[in-house]
């Protein structure tokens, strides 16, 4: 659970994760019940990014149905301290290529604040496309990006 909340438990890293808030002990346990429920019902869901070379947690991937929504939709979290080191888009990538070859899936969306530029960034690289935006609640505006296998 140690590495979980490294990741999900930093303020700066989740502030663009659902509400924003670091997660609890009780939330991290909550996550992991999920999570086990995603592969139960899906045969997937998020997964923990090992470095190769020392197996470390350095963050979290995956492809979930958030709050029950229709879309599979690509999702990651890194360390802070592993920011800017092109893991996420090496993530992203290899979970997107995972999504269509091994989950035989046709399309993936990701969605994110309009304000995450770091996030925007890593999904053009990737391949995403923009195919619209959402306001929230609060009057922020999520952007939603769409991913295809070519």
């Amino acid at each position: 659970m140690g590495d979980l909340l490294a990741v999900y438990g930093d303020r700066e890293t989740v502030r663009w994760v659902d509400d924003g808030e670091p997660l609890s002990p009780a939330d991290a346990a909550r996550w992991v019940e999920v999570t086990d429920r995603n592969y139960d019902a899906r045969g997937y869901g998020m997964a923990a990014l090992l470095l190769t070379e020392t197996s470390e947690i350095v963050g979290f991937c995956g492809i979930v149905r958030p709050g029950g929504q229709e879309e599979d939709e690509l999702k990651y979290a890194l360390l802070r301290s592993r920011w800017g080191q092109g893991l996420a888009t090496e993530a992203a990538q290899a979970m997107l290529a995972h999504g269509a070859e091994r989950l035989g899936l046709d399309q993936i969306i990701a969605t994110v604040a309009a304000e995450n530029a770091a996030s925007l960034r890593v999904l053009a690289k990737v391949g995403m496309e923009p195919a619209g935006e959402r306001r929230e609640e609060d009057g922020s505006v999520t952007r939603i990006l769409h991913w295809s296998p070519t």
